[in-house]
């Protein structure tokens, strides 16, 4: 399922995808992950480069967009795709349900770079970003959780929103900000 995601992104930041595609592929890797899961086998013998983590991610828990007006970007995602607003602080961010599959959070924080290339012919320039993807994991114990990333050298930044949220974000290794949490597959919250 990583090389597809991956794929999505690249084509996502290579202009190949629009922003509304990938959100929908994204969903649909996250509701049907049987189906995009399918890896080659590995070569009788051959061992994986280290032991598998103690969880199973069964859950996107959210997208966590940049952008530079996320009123407009919320409205243009509750109007066209049926996200339900979940809530909205009025000044600066939005959270909105993707159906049961996720949500998307979506902030005032991207502006364009002072060098970036002009838009496409007929396309509107780039001014958001994905910040990070937060997945839920089961089984979860905090401590050991944060003890397993560290012990792979990720460098867990803890990330606890109220008694119920807990998480931690590391990065990937082509520098991707990744969110591993204590959310549950929908349904199950």
């Amino acid at each position: 399922m990583e090389r597809v995601i991956d794929g999505m992104l690249t084509d996502f930041e290579a202009g190949r995808m629009s922003r509304r595609q990938l959100i929908k592929s994204l969903a649909l890797v996250a509701a049907f992950p049987a189906a995009t899961a399918a890896a080659p086998a590995m070569p009788e013998g051959a061992a994986p480069a280290r032991p598998a983590a103690p969880w199973k991610t069964v859950s996107l828990d959210h997208i966590s967009y940049a952008v530079s007006d996320y009123k407009k970007s919320a409205a243009f995602y509750s109007d066209l795709m049926g996200w339900d607003v979940r809530s909205d602080n009025g000044t600066s961010q939005a959270t909105l349900d993707i159906g049961n599959v996720g949500s998307i959070i979506i902030r005032n924080r991207r502006q364009p770079p002072a060098d970036a290339p002009a838009a496409p012919s007929g396309r509107p320039p780039l001014t958001g970003v994905i910040n990070h993807i937060s997945y839920g994991v089961e089984p979860w114990d905090t401590a050991a959780v944060e003890a397993e990333l560290e012990r792979r050298s990720l460098n867990p930044r803890p990330d606890m929103v109220g008694e119920d949220f807990k998480s931690f974000h590391v990065l990937d290794p082509d520098g991707w900000d990744l969110q591993i949490s204590n959310q549950p597959a929908p349904g199950g919250k």
